[in-house]
């Protein structure tokens, strides 16, 4: 199944008889396609540039530059996403799947927290029926007694957190991953979202392509089959999951979005091992940078006799940490700073117990024999305990306190997570768990990302950092459930502009080492197109300033301007028609207008540090009026109508003669207003009726 539909109707003479004289070769249809879409591309660059020459020279009001300049840095704005678009779009991928590999162990993963049991009893279901061989297991974060009697009912694996999560950041979905990941074994993993029902011949379309050692995971297209034809909350994203993700897959920047694909465990397992070297590598450096600069700055405070032993930490210290910066392996290095923190505190301890001998040399009933005894019991304790316990010996509480710096509790902490990385693979699980407490998490080894709540978007991008490939599968193969009030719509969409925005703090494309300058530039127009809230709100409000008070932020709206926008508007919206041909995108371009105040709050929630907790996106039929949460686009309504009846009034009683400014502006309100009326009837739209995946269309696709 793909997301082609059929033109409108009104132009389809007209593409019967296109038909009869282009080839019918598909190989040279689609040359022939990317051909005439790279002339249209190509002329809108030329025609942007030339309207921007004029428009950056000779077009700006002086008298107004506080409304001049922001409409300017808008429309620039927008010229440098159409050139981004161009450039995914450029040299797309297009893929023929290849016979699936035998004998691949495959694990199928269904994360659920809260959602109903018919909705998770469906894709279970699915997932079971599913031909290749393969393993499903549920992942249940609500340790729901319902859920785990369903998968003993229906004969599947069922997941939950163990003991060693309590108390400890619990990382939403990426958690629940990470968690089930260590417990199973498949050479790769299917995730599916509780909504989400597989068709039968999931894994026989898409496992092929890991012949290619190299591909770390293959995504398909979500696509939800509860949403009506006028799809009210533009939850259908055909023009992502088709030119823009093939465009993509072009570039080896093939987003992986969570769900609906299927991923290598090596390629998880090689980015949470790494992960976990470099933060053990970096609190390994802080903690030695600490010890130095606490020895230094507090070298008075320590008594005079630890003094000599409070220098040789600080060597050992500093030898460690210029081993590090050479890149010497970690474990070698954390040896070395143990062993000579063990020494020290030998002769810590010797030095005591001779003080302890001497003070108690005249007490009757202990004899110097007993003395000597009891000091070899406890230089042999010392020698042998792991740091962390010798803390707690007695004789040396006073070296502890002596040392205020923390000295003792800096050295434990390297100690403790001297274990070589590479190995916690191979341990067994009460071994990972002691070394995550080290690190302050459940788990030691954490392969999805869990800095951010766009976990999927984040992983994939550090895994191209890392040389693995990505690859997308434009066949509709599982079939999911959509928002069906506006409220959990806005919520997902948020949260997906807030995650985003995430990747771009934690993990820069265009500074992070191992990308591609293409897949840096894939990665940043996703991150650019999410501050589009704040040129769309220049857009939305620009008429209304003229209209009331005459105020025009260019020279003139006509000649020299309307000669140069017009055609560069017409050809850009030429090619963008041409990208999406014969699919239903109108939808989501009128939201991506109307969501400007979502796309606003996340960037100030993101740069403004605030934080915001993973929710998942509701899977029940709601209803009610949620017209209170679409203010600022009612508002923005309001405020274009009654400027455009201002401005036609005072035209008609003789107050204002600019009639061409008016005109071109009403033009613009008009725009405005249809492309923001969906989200207006989306506030009291109700879902009707009930809706089943077509399962039969992917099994014979």
């Amino acid at each position: 199944m793909t997301w082609h539909t059929e033109p409108p109707a009104f132009v389809q003479p007209f593409i019967r008889w296109l038909d009869r004289w282009i080839p019918q070769d598909p190989e040279l249809r689609r040359r022939l396609r990317m051909l005439v879409f790279r002339v249209l591309a190509l002329t809108n660059i030329a025609l942007g540039l030339y309207y921007f020459s004029y428009r950056y020279t000779r077009s700006l009001n002086l008298n107004a530059l506080w409304f001049a300049i922001p409409l300017l840095l808008a429309e620039t704005y927008s010229f440098i996403g159409s050139l981004l678009f161009i450039l995914t779009l450029w040299k797309p991928a297009h893929r023929r799947p290849k016979p699936p590999p035998e004998g691949a162990t495959v694990d199928v993963f269904i994360t659920t927290y809260n959602e109903p049991l018919e909705v998770i009893r469906q894709t279970v279901e699915a997932a079971l029926n599913i031909r290749y061989p393969h393993q499903t297991y549920v992942l249940d974060d609500g340790n729901r007694p319902e859920v785990r009697e369903l998968c003993r009912e229906l004969g599947c694996g069922y997941i939950v957190r163990g003991p060693e999560w309590e108390g400890r950041p619990r990382h939403a979905k990426a958690g629940n991953v990470n968690n089930a990941l260590l417990q199973t074994s498949g050479a790769f993993i299917l995730f599916l979202d509780a909504d989400q029902v597989p068709a039968p011949n999931f894994l026989d379309r898409v496992l092929g392509y890991f012949r290619d050692p190299n591909v770390a995971f293959v995504q398909t297209p979500q696509y939800f089959y509860n949403v009506p034809p006028q799809d009210p909350f533009a939850s259908q994203a055909p023009l992502f999951y088709g030119p823009i993700q093939q465009g993509k897959d072009g570039w080896n920047a093939a987003f992986f979005c969570g769900t609906n694909a299927v991923m290598r465990r090596e390629a998880l397992m090689h980015l949470g091992v790494l992960r976990y070297v470099q933060l053990v590598e970096h609190r390994v450096l802080e903690a030695l940078s600490r010890v130095t600069l606490d020895l230094r700055t507090g070298r008075r405070s320590i008594p005079r006799q630890y003094r000599c032993h409070a220098r040789r930490v600080s060597q050992a210290a500093e030898e460690a940490l210029q081993a590090l910066r050479r890149r010497e392996p970690l474990g070698e290095i954390l040896t070395r700073f143990h062993n000579a923190i063990q020494a020290i505190r030998r002769e810590i301890v010797l030095g005591d117990l001779q003080d302890i001998a001497r003070a108690l040399a005249d007490i009757e009933d202990i004899t110097p024999s007993y003395l000597e005894g009891q000091a070899q019991t406890a230089l042999t304790a010392a020698g042998e305990a792991p740091v962390a316990q010798l803390m707690d010996v007695k004789v040396v509480r006073d070296v502890r306190q002596a040392i205020e710096s923390g000295l003792d509790a800096l050295a434990s902490e390297l100690v403790g997570i001297a274990a070589p990385p590479a190995e916690t693979i191979g341990l067994d699980r009460e071994t990972e768990q002691l070394l995550a407490l080290e690190m302050g998490e459940a788990l030691d080894v954490q392969p999805v990302d869990t800095l951010t709540v766009t976990e999927d978007m984040a992983t994939a991008l550090q895994l191209h950092a890392l040389g693995w490939k990505s690859v997308f599968h434009s066949e509709i193969l599982a079939f999911g459930l959509a928002p069906e009030d506006l409220g959990s719509a806005l919520r997902q969409r948020f949260r997906w502009a807030v995650g985003t925005l995430q990747v771009f703090l934690h993990y820069n494309p265009l500074t992070m080492p191992g990308l591609t300058w293409g897949q840096r530039l894939q990665y940043f127009m996703t991150i650019y197109s999410y501050f589009s809230g704040f040129a769309s709100l220049i857009y939305l409000v620009s008429p209304i300033i003229y209209l009331i008070t005459g105020i025009p932020p260019v020279t003139s709206f006509a000649g020299e301007f309307l000669v140069r926008i017009a055609p560069y508007l017409v050809f850009n919206w030429l090619m963008f028609q041409f990208a999406s041909w014969g699919m239903r995108t109108f939808r989501g371009e009128q939201y991506n207008l109307a969501l400007f105040p979502i796309w606003i709050q996340a960037v100030l929630t993101v740069f403004g540090g605030q934080r915001i907790r993973f929710q998942v996106t509701p899977k029940v039929r709601r209803s009610g009026v949620y017209i209170t949460l679409i203010w600022p686009q009612l508002s923005v309504i309001v405020l274009q109508i009654l400027s455009g009846l201002y401005a036609v009034s005072a035209v008609a009683l003789g107050w204002r003669h600019d009639v061409a400014g008016i005109v071109i502006n009403l033009f613009w309100i008009a725009y405005d207003l249809f492309m923001l009326y969906p989200i207006l009837t989306a506030s009291v739209y109700r879902f009707k009726g009930t809706y089943q995946p077509p399962l039969e269309m992917a099994s014979n696709a």
